[in-house]
């Protein structure tokens, strides 16, 4: 715990740096994406509105977690406070990634790697670093996990609780945790971890679902409804297709109430509802792959990273903030597979900032749109990579890995001795 702050306090004036770096970025007057909408919510909400009742909202009621603090602030500073806010939450996502690692006994050089790549992250990921609220269920799905590892179960249930009701992904964790749970602390503890996951979530969404549940059954449905957004891997392939001239797409507002731009027809429809299935079974496929592995905290890390990049590979709506919520779980992976990790979630990233200020030409499907293409294909890499990774790891080969470590460390306190030996 005490290096995990200490390291903590080091990187977290880095981030901070970074975070004022990109346009809208903290200290920066400019706003992008929804930060406004969030405003405007929780001082509708502060007003008497009640969220899904009386307006309505695309985003699940956790999300108000994130919403309303900034709002008691005069009018005016719900922007920076917005900010701050979500700066914070990349602090306490930094500290969950470094309390992950020095629980698995990650010490050295990959910890302060970690440490600077997370610290650095917000320049790749650019404008909308702190201008959407991903930040937030990104720390407490990583929180989760270090609470779990730390046989803090409750604990780390609750707030995997809490991250289900601001984000749906991560719910792709919670047959993972369960299974860890379960082998490392019994079946009984591994109910109780999920009866207090259930109550959390009740409590944040139940008083929504009793006020208002026609709105809030509306806001689901037209998350669920999408048709097949330009960003999404099934769009791309028929963005492609366009550029080579063999098809010809058409992008439309999308017609549920949440916004987005879509691609119409008959062939984007049947692909809409081919990628959820898709998305299904690889979320799936990394449950199966781990439950037939070991349950060593390693894999678990590996199994999360892979089941949360399968669920955004194949996802029908796929927005640039949204890689946000792999930014941490990557940096758990060790090894080249972790390199490799990072690196197609940094393409990605840079990928989708290029764009971000041109997305008129995205929409009018000029050539720029071949880099949506490579951004989704570099997430179907990074899903692909990981599931193999997972699926060839035994706990043989973790064993032998773990011998390894052990040896090298070894041998250089061996070598350190001798040296202070032939100083002396």
């Amino acid at each position: 715990m005490k290096l995990a702050v200490r390291v903590t306090a080091l990187a977290a004036p880095v981030f901070l740096v970074a975070c004022a770096v990109p346009d809208g970025g903290l200290f920066r007057d400019e706003r992008y994406r929804d930060v406004h909408l969030y405003g405007i919510f929780a001082d509708r909400f502060y007003r008497g509105e009640l969220p899904y009742r009386d307006v309505f909202v695309e985003y699940p009621p956790g999300a108000f977690v994130a919403f309303m603090p900034p709002a008691v602030l005069p009018g005016g500073a719900y922007n920076a406070a917005f900010k701050s806010l979500m700066a914070l939450c990349g602090i306490a996502a930094l500290f969950a990634l470094l309390l992950v690692l020095v629980t698995i006994g990650v010490r050295g050089r990959r910890l302060y790697a970690a440490a600077g790549l997370f610290a650095l992250s917000p320049i790749a990921v650019g404008p909308i670093s702190l201008n959407t609220y991903d930040l937030f269920p990104a720390a407490l799905t990583v929180g989760a996990l270090a609470a779990v590892l730390r046989r803090r179960e409750l604990l780390g249930f609750g707030l995997l609780g809490l991250a289900v009701t601001a984000k749906l992904y991560p719910l792709v964790l919670v047959p993972l945790a369960t299974m860890y749970v379960w082998s490392v602390a019994g079946r009984h503890r591994a109910m109780r971890s999920l009866l207090v996951l259930a109550v959390v979530a009740a409590i944040v969404v139940l008083p929504y679902a009793i006020l208002g549940p026609g709105g809030l059954w509306d806001s689901f449905h037209a998350q669920s409804a999408r048709g097949l957004q330009i960003e999404s891997l099934g769009a791309s392939v028929l963005l492609g297709a366009h550029q080579l001239g063999v098809y010809e797409a058409t992008v439309v507002r999308g017609t549920t109430g949440a916004a987005t731009r879509d691609l119409a027809g008959s062939l984007p429809d049947t692909i809409a509802a081919l990628t959820s299935l898709l998305q299904l079974a690889a979320v799936a496929a990394v449950w199966l792959l781990y439950a037939r592995g070991s349950r060593s905290p390693e894999r678990l890390l590996l199994a999360s990273a892979a089941a949360v990049s399968g669920f955004l590979a194949f996802n029908r709506f796929v927005s640039p903030q949204y890689v946000v919520w792999l930014l941490p779980l990557v940096l758990l992976v060790p090894g080249r597979t972790g390199a490799a990790a990072i690196a197609l979630v940094g393409a990605s990233l840079v990928l989708a900032q290029i764009w971000f200020f041109h997305y008129s030409h995205v929409f009018q499907l000029e050539g720029i749109t071949w880099l949506v293409v490579l951004r989704d294909a570099a997430l179907l890499a990074l899903y692909v990579l990981l599931a193999v990774r997972l699926k060839t790891s035994t706990p043989s080969s973790e064993k032998t890995s773990r011998q390894l470590r052990l040896r090298r460390r070894a041998a250089r306190s061996v070598a350190v001795a001798n040296g202070s030996q032939r100083s002396a």
